[in-house]
C-alpha cells in the first residue's frame, strides 16, 4: 500500500492555490464549449489539464550548506554578465554578476528563494511586456524587486513579467525571513527571474543550463568550490 501511494504522489503533482480561479474559470468554458460542440469541448479539457499542469508546486530537496545560491526559478540560464543592479534595490550602483533564467509557459512558475536570509526591500514597478529574454527587459519590463540579506551580504531578486505573463504574484512582505528554497512568489505565464551577486561569488551554472528552482546550485557565495567548466553535448 505504501509503495502504490508513494507511486500517486509522484503523478499528482500539488497544484499552488493561485491557480484555482484559473483552472475553475477553465473546467466553466470546458463544460459551455462541450454544450455548444463536443469536439470543443476536448480542446477546453487540454486546455484545463494544461492550466493545471502550468500552477503545478512539485516538492524540491533543496541543498543547505551556507554560502550557496539555489535557483529562485525553474527554467534555462539565459545570461550570466555584470551589470549595475536596478536603482530601486538600493544596492551601491556597481556592476555585480547577474545570472538571468528565463521561464517558458511550460516550466514551473512558483518562485524560491535562493538564500536563506531576511527580506530588507520590496518594490513593485510597473512597465512594458517585452519578451523576458531581451536584456533591456531587465530595466524596461514591470516587475517586482526583493533585496535579500544573508550574512552581511545583499543580493537582489527580480521578477521580471514577459511578453505573455501579466502579474506577478508576491507572498512575502519587507522584513520577513525566509529559508533557502522557501517560496515568495509566482509569475504567470512566462517570464524570468534575475539574481544580483557580489562580484566575488563564484557561479557554478553554464549559460543555457536547465535549473530546477529550489535545487539547482547557481553560485558558491563563500567561492570554497571550484571554477565549473561546461561543453555542449
Amino acid at each position: 500500500m505504501t509503495g502504490i501511494l508513494d507511486s500517486i504522489r509522484r503523478i499528482v503533482v500539488p497544484i499552488h492555490k493561485e491557480g484555482y480561479p484559473f483552472i475553475v474559470i477553465a473546467l466553466i468554458a470546458t463544460i459551455l464549449l462541450g454544450w455548444l460542440w463536443s469536439p470543443l469541448g476536448w480542446v477546453g479539457t487540454i486546455l484545463t489539464l494544461w492550466v493545471c499542469y502550468f500552477f503545478r508546486d512539485p516538492p524540491r530537496v533543496t541543498p543547505v550548506r551556507e554560502g550557496l545560491v539555489v535557483s529562485p526559478a525553474d527554467g534555462r540560464v539565459s545570461l550570466i554578465t555584470t551589470a549595475v543592479p536596478p536603482a530601486e534595490l538600493e544596492l551601491p550602483q556597481e556592476p555585480m554578476t547577474r545570472v538571468s533564467v528565463f521561464m517558458n509557459v511550460f516550466d514551473c512558475h512558483v518562485n524560491r528563494s535562493p538564500v536563506a536570509g531576511r527580506i530588507t526591500q520590496i518594490l513593485y514597478t510597473p512597465g512594458l511586456f517585452l519578451n523576458a529574454e531581451l536584456d533591456k527587459a531587465s530595466d524596461d519590463n514591470e516587475r517586482n524587486s526583493l533585496v535579500i540579506e544573508t550574512n552581511g551580504t545583499k543580493i537582489g531578486v527580480v521578477q521580471i513579467a514577459g511578453l505573455v505573463a501579466r502579474r506577478i504574484v508576491s507572498f512575502v512582505k519587507t522584513g520577513d525571513s525566509l529559508g533557502v528554497g522557501e517560496r515568495f512568489g509566482l509569475i504567470r505565464f512566462g517570464s524570468r527571474l534575475d539574481i544580483y551577486l557580489p562580484l566575488s561569488a563564484q557561479v557554478l551554472v553554464g549559460l543555457g543550463q536547465t535549473a530546477v528552482a529550489g535545487e539547482t546550485v547557481l553560485a558558491d557565495l563563500g567561492a570554497t568550490e571550484p571554477a565549473r567548466q561546461f561543453h555542449v553535448g
